[in-house]
Formats: structure tokens, sequence, C-alpha cells
């Protein structure tokens, strides 16, 4: 575990410590007491707490954390904000419906859209849970994934904390109301989700007072930065998205300075990587939301089992040896492949030679013969090329995902993720090149940084086939702008874009961008400030206590 990953989570009790300074707070303190007063006005009561969550921009490295490649996003500005504080479970209420039951939780939303919910987990008697499953899964909640609703991810993130903390019977989690509100668009590719998820996780934590136990010695199930991370990416799961876990650590690991770069293999590392001081990253929403739960089957799923199928179709070729029910990654395969050691990192320069090595080693995750140049298998010739009994494959690789497609494009996939891979590491190395030189020529490193930007989106949208028409227009009007590179950020299929910009040129390049897209130009002032915006790297995620 790194140093960052190893952190406790911070609990503040001022804006001034949430944001770094008293100055930096100022912007802010409307709309936290805003939330305070809303908390008091419904709920009858100051709340005890306020869990913050920032979404994310990622600079590069799309699709590439769930093959084990590090990525390099930075917390934005913009956040998920819960109040909350216990009820107690026998107090009468102006809400008749509220149920008193241990652990119920009064969930509202600031947004008149989102209409106010109520539910309760329920406890597994002990005859129906094994002892294997008592840690596990001793409460239930009832989440529908095949329609996500706002308090889905606000009962992803409760799940972690009861089978977490509450799966020993010993205590009952207590009754929560919570006000939820939200400045991250949904469906924009900032990371909304995630960052609602780990509010969730924080907000409970919080209220059952589990972050205070972080303090006390001994305390085996208090939670670092790191494990936190881990327990978000498993609740967001919960809402049937198979999550590869930079969106998480971004949110609660992000430093201000910094972008982050985040390694997953061999564990979870997180280090900061500073941004040349003249950049300036401009996110672009496109407008066309990506709906995850109708495009997972055929996008975002579909690519995580396209990846993790054709590791294991390239770990054969490379004499790799690989169990028959291991779901081998990516970074695994030219881990091995190269003889790294289970459990060390061979660094980012032998990485990045390894991955160069990888480019014309591809070929055989293509078909033996193409039809009008088309490069996707079909299912049974996939499974033949992996090597397993179909019965086996479907273990491995069906069982635990919806997916929907009639040819599976391996090579493509592959392509994309190694050569993102590397540019990930390049567009790091550059970062940090121009750290050390205080009078270092900017131009000519944003050049740079902006022609791997421009390479990553064109690989999205050729090889991995994640934009879409207005996201490929987006970006091309950014750069006709004068951005020094543009791509899609997010899981893509919509949502936004993020253009490297020079300070100074910032206004001019957003009305550039208003005068030429269509959907912005009878856009002003709020609602297109809405829409693109700059943004500098945030902190990451925090609670802050409110003085009784």
């Amino acid at each position: 575990m790194d140093m960052i990953a190893g952190q406790r989570i911070p609990v503040h009790t001022t804006l001034s410590d949430v944001f770094g300074s008293l100055e930096a707070s100022l912007p802010h303190a409307v709309r936290w007491n805003n939330l305070a007063e809303q908390f008091e006005k419904r709920f009858g009561r100051k709340p005890a707490y306020i869990a913050r969550a920032p979404g994310r921009v990622n600079l590069i490295g799309e699709h590439i954390d769930y093959a084990l490649f590090g990525v390099l996003p930075a917390a934005v500005e913009r956040d998920i904000l819960i109040a909350c504080g216990p009820r107690a479970a026998t107090s009468a209420s102006h809400h008749s419906d509220v149920i008193h039951a241990p652990g119920s939780v009064v969930a509202e939303n600031l947004h008149s859209k989102y209409t106010r919910q109520v539910f309760a987990p329920a406890s597994k008697i002990a005859e129906e849970v094994s002892d294997d499953d008592a840690r596990v899964a001793a409460w239930h909640l009832d989440i529908n994934t095949n329609e996500l609703r706002w308090e889905s991810y606000v009962k992803a993130g409760y799940y972690g904390v009861l089978n977490h903390h509450f799966s020993d019977g010993e205590e009952d989690p207590v009754p929560v109301d919570l006000l939820v509100t939200g400045s991250v668009p949904a469906g924009s590719g900032l990371s909304s989700s995630a960052a609602m998820v780990v509010a969730s996780t924080l907000a409970f934590l919080a209220v059952n007072g589990k972050l205070e136990e972080q303090h006390k010695v001994g305390t085996s199930k208090s939670l670092n930065k790191g494990e936190l991370v881990q327990l978000a990416m498993q609740n967001e799961k919960r809402v049937g998205v198979n999550s590869g876990g930079m969106d998480q650590a971004a949110s609660v690991m992000s430093d201000p300075s910094s972008a982050l770069y985040i390694s997953f293999y061999p564990s979870l590392t997180a280090s900061a990587v500073p941004l040349p001081i003249r950049a300036v990253f401009v996110c672009a929403n496109s407008l066309v939301v990506a709906d995850k739960a109708l495009s997972a089957k055929r996008g975002y799923n579909l690519r995580v089992v396209e990846t993790l199928v054709a590791a294991r179709i390239l770990a054969i070729s490379l004499g790799v040896q690989i169990g028959e029910k291991d779901r081998i990654t990516f970074r695994e395969v030219i881990g091995k492949f190269a003889g790294e050691k289970d459990g060390d990192d061979m660094g980012a320069e032998t990485l990045e030679k390894t991955l160069a090595a990888m480019d014309d080693k591809l070929g055989v995750l293509k078909p033996n013969r193409t039809i009008d140049g088309k490069l996707g298998v079909t299912m049974d010739e996939m499974i033949e090329m992996s090597g397993l009994r179909k019965d086996i494959f479907d273990e491995v690789y069906l069982s635990w995902v919806d997916i929907e497609a009639t040819h599976f494009q391996l090579f493509k996939r592959a392509k994309h993720v190694f050569s993102e891979a590397r540019r990930v590491l390049q567009f790091r190395r550059t970062c940090l090149e121009s750290a050390k030189l205080s009078d270092a020529n900017d131009t000519a490193f944003f050049e740079k940084l902006g022609q791997l930007m421009n390479d990553s989106q064109s690989s999205c949208s050729q090889l991995f086939e994640c934009s879409c028409p207005e996201l490929d227009e987006l970006t091309n009007l950014a750069r006709e702008a004068g951005a020094f590179g543009s791509r899609l950020t997010g899981a893509g299929w919509g949502g936004c874009t993020v253009s490297l910009v020079a300070e100074g040129k910032v206004n001019e390049f957003i009305q550039k961008v208003k005068a030429t897209y269509p959907p912005y130009r009878n856009l002003e002032g709020d609602a297109l400030n809405e829409v693109i915006f700059a943004t500098k790297p945030g902190s990451g995620a925090c609670v802050y206590k409110l003085e009784r």
C-alpha cells in the first residue's frame, strides 16, 4: 500500500480545511450552508455531518483500468454532497411512512425531480447465512439494476458499510436521514455515479461513528483511503456496473495541485503527478447522456469481456501459463511474459518498453479469415480461440455479466489498451520532465501532451469504439478553437470531452466552442457554465463534522 492509499479519511470541522484555505472555501460556503439549512427544515434538526465526494476528469487512460494498467485522472471541483444525521428509532416523526427499523433511511434530494425515498435493510437470520457468507451478506438491500434510480447509488454505498461493519450481529446500524445535492452532471463522463457511491459510503460510515474509530488504536474495521476505494468499487458493482476502480480512486485520493497516477497492479497505488503550471483543462459536455443501464450490455460490460478474453488468448500464444478458470488481465499477461515475479512491479520505464514489444504480437486476436476487412470474431470462434470448453468459458467470462454482441472485436480492443497504456506513461513522463524545469517552455510540453490526448481520442473512436459522432465533432471543434489536445473522458458513448488549453486563452476558447457546437449556441451565463467549464485539480473525498 502506498502512502496516499494508507492515509486516513479526512474528517474536517471547518470549510477552510475542506478546501485548503479560507479564500478557496468562500465560493462554496453559500451552497454548503443552504444544504444544512434545508436539512434542518426537512428533518427538524441540524445534520451531524456532510460527506463530500468530487467527480473526476480522466486526463488520459480510457478503458484500461480493468486491464490493470495505470491511469491519470484528477478530481474536479464539482462534487456530490450528502448531509446526514442519526434519527432516534422511536422518535415521533411528521413523516408517516418512516420505517422505525434498525438502519432505516429517509433519503431526500435537493433537486425536485428526484423524489423522496424511504427504505430499510433486511437483516438475514442466522440460518440463512453460512459461515462463509456471514461477513459478506448478513444484510440485504433491494437494488433494481434494470432501472437505476438516484437512490440506487445511495443504497449501493450503504450495502458495503452494512456488511463491512455490521455483519457480526453485535450492533445494529442507526436509522439515518439524508439530504443529497450534486453539481456533477449525471451521465456526463465526470463520474457522478462513483462520486455518489463514495459520498454515500462516507455518510453511512460517519453517521454510525465508524470514521471516529480510525483514531482508536487497535480498531480492526477502520478504513484508510485505499480500503475506502476498494469498498466503493465493490459497492458500485451492486448497481450492475463493473468498474475498474479509477473513478473511486480519483474521487477519494486526489491531490489539489496534481493529477493522480493510479496503478492497480500488483496492488492499488496512487502518486501525485504535477501538471504544468499554466495548463488548464476545460471540460465540455456533449449533452449526449451516457445511460449506463442501457448501454452496458453492448458497451462497457461488453468491452470488459472482450479485453479479458483477448488477454487469455494472448497469454496462450505467448506461452504464459494460465489456469482453466483464471480470469487473467492484459497487465498480468505482459508481466508474466516479461518474467516479472508475482507481487513485483517492473516499473514505468520497463513497462513502457514491454508494451511497445507487444505491438507485433496481437495478430493472434484476428479471425482466421476476414470478410470485407472486418476483424471481429463470432462467439463460437472466440470460445475456440480461448481453448476452453463452452461450459467453462461461460462460467469464467459470461456468468457474471450481461452482454449483447454477434461479433467480438478482440484485436481492436487489445490494440487500444496497449497503445493507451503507453500514452499514459508518456503523459506522466512529460509532466514530470516539465516539473523539473522551472523555466520550461510550456508550449513544447503542451504540444507533447496535446498530441497524446489527440491520439487517445483517435484510438477510443476507431479501435475501442466508445466515442460517438457528437464527441468526435466536439473534440475536432476544440482543436480548431485552439486546444493543444482534446479527447473524450469517462466511459464514452456520450458525456464530456477534456481539452488542454493555455492559461489566458480559456475564455476565448470557450466562446469559440460555443459559437461552433450547435447545442451551445443559445446558452449564456450559468447555463453555459453548466456545460463547458475550466477546472483545476481538486482535493479528494472527505467528511465535514458540524458543531453540535
